[in-house]
C-alpha cells in the first residue's frame, strides 16, 4: 500500500500534467480568452447594475451587457479597422509607385537647414542623402510589406478570426453570468491567506480596468485629435495617421509625437511655416496635454505604478504578447509589485507579512 507522501507527489504530478495539457489546448485561443476575460472584468459593474434591476433573470442581464459591449466597444473598433485597412492599402500603393518619396522629403529638409547644422550632421553621416535615403526606402519597404502582409492575412484568416471572435463572445457571456461563482471557486483553490488573495484579486481587476479604460481613452483622444489636425492641414490618410498615433500613444510620453513631430519639422523646413507652427502647437499643447493630464488620472492613479515601470512593462509586454501586451505587461508588473509588497518584511521588524 502506497504511503500518503507518495500519493501526494503522484497527485501533484498528475495535477501539473493535466494543467499543462489543458493550457496547451487553450493556448490556441489565448487572445480570445484574454480579451473575453478582460471585457468581463471591465463590464462587470454594468452587469451588476442590470442584474439588480432584473433579479432572477441572469441570462437576460448577461445578454444585455454583451449587446452593450458589442455596440459600445467592438462595433466601433471594427468600423475603424475597416477604414484603417482601406487607407493602409492606399498608402502602400503610393509607396510602391514612388509617389511617396522619403528621400526627396529628406533632401528638402536638409536643404533648409543652416550650414553649421549640416556640417555637424555630416560628421555623423546623417546628411549623406544616398545612405539615409536607402535606409528610409528600406524601412518604408518593410513597413509597406508588413501592412500588405497584415491586410492579406486578414483575408486568409477570416475563418480563424471569426472562430476566435465567437469564442470571445461566448466566453464573455458566461463570465458575466457566472463570473462571481467561478472566481469564488478559483479563490478557494489557491493556497494563500484570504486577505492576500483578496488584495491580489483587487489589484488584478484594478490594473485591468485602469489599463484598458485609461490607455484606450488616451489613445482614442490622441488618435482622434491627431487625425483631425492632419485632416485640417490637408495631409493625406488622416485616419491611418490617427490610428498610428493612437497605437503609439500606448507608449507613455513619447507615443503620438513620433508621428506628428517629424511632419511638423518637414513643414517648417520646407517653408510651410504656418502649417508647421499649427501642428507643433497643437501637438504639444493639445495632443501632449491629453497624455499628461488623462494618463496619470486614469492609469497611474489606480495602478500606483511609476511611469517608467508602465513604459517598460508596456514595451516588454507588446514585444512578448503582441498588441494584447499593452494590458498584459502592466498587469504582470503590478502583480509582481503587489506580491513583493505582500511578502516583503515590514518596517521596523525583520518578519515578513506572509
Amino acid at each position: 500500500m502506497s504511503s500518503p507522501a507518495l500519493q501526494n507527489k503522484t497527485f501533484a504530478l498528475l495535477l501539473t500534467l493535466v494543467t499543462v495539457a489543458f493550457g496547451a489546448i487553450l493556448w490556441q485561443f489565448h487572445g480570445a480568452i484574454f480579451w473575453g476575460s478582460a471585457l468581463a472584468i471591465l463590464f462587470t459593474p454594468l452587469h451588476r447594475k442590470l442584474q439588480r434591476r432584473m433579479p432572477g433573470r441572469r441570462n437576460l442581464a448577461a445578454l444585455l451587457t454583451l449587446v452593450l459591449c458589442l455596440l459600445g466597444v467592438i462595433l466601433p473598433m471594427a468600423l475603424l479597422g475597416v477604414s484603417l485597412v482601406q487607407e493602409a492599402g492606399a498608402v502602400y500603393e503610393r509607396v510602391s509607385s514612388g509617389q511617396l518619396n522619403f528621400g526627396l522629403y529628406l533632401q528638402q529638409v536638409i536643404d533648409a537647414l543652416p550650414s553649421w547644422l549640416v556640417d555637424l550632421l555630416d560628421r555623423f553621416h546623417l546628411t549623406t542623402v544616398s545612405e539615409v535615403q536607402a535606409r528610409l526606402v528600406a524601412a518604408a519597404g518593410q513597413i509597406s510589406q508588413f501592412v500588405a502582409t497584415r491586410v492579406l492575412s486578414i483575408g486568409q484568416n477570416t475563418l480563424q478570426f471569426f472562430v476566435g471572435f465567437g469564442v470571445m463572445l461566448y466566453l464573455l457571456f458566461f463570465l458575466l453570468r457566472d463570473g462571481a461563482e467561478l472566481l469564488a471557486r478559483v479563490s478557494h483553490a489557491i493556497p494563500l491567506d484570504r486577505s492576500h488573495k483578496r488584495q491580489l484579486a483587487d489589484k488584478f481587476t484594478t490594473v485591468i480596468r485602469a489599463t484598458i479604460k485609461g490607455n484606450l481613452v488616451v489613445a482614442a483622444c490622441q488618435g482622434a485629435l491627431g487625425g483631425f489636425i492632419f485632416w485640417v492641414l490637408g495631409i493625406q490618410g488622416p485616419v491611418l495617421w490617427g490610428v498610428l498615433m493612437a497605437f503609439l500613444s500606448l507608449l507613455p510620453a513619447i507615443g503620438a509625437g513620433l508621428i506628428w513631430a517629424p511632419v511638423a519639422i518637414y513643414f517648417l523646413a520646407t517653408g510651410a511655416v504656418w502649417q508647421g507652427l499649427v501642428l507643433a502647437a497643437f501637438g504639444m499643447g493639445v495632443i501632449g496635454l491629453i497624455d499628461n493630464l488623462l494618463r496619470p488620472i486614469l492609469v497611474g492613479k489606480d495602478t500606483r505604478m511609476p511611469d517608467y515601470v508602465v513604459l517598460i512593462s508596456t514595451l516588454g509586454g507588446m514585444a512578448l504578447f503582441g498588441l494584447t501586451g499593452f494590458v498584459i505587461g502592466p498587469t504582470i508588473a503590478a502583480l509582481f509589485i503587489a506580491c513583493w509588497d505582500l511578502f516583503a518584511p515590514t518596517d521596523g521588524d525583520g518578519a515578513g507579512r506572509a
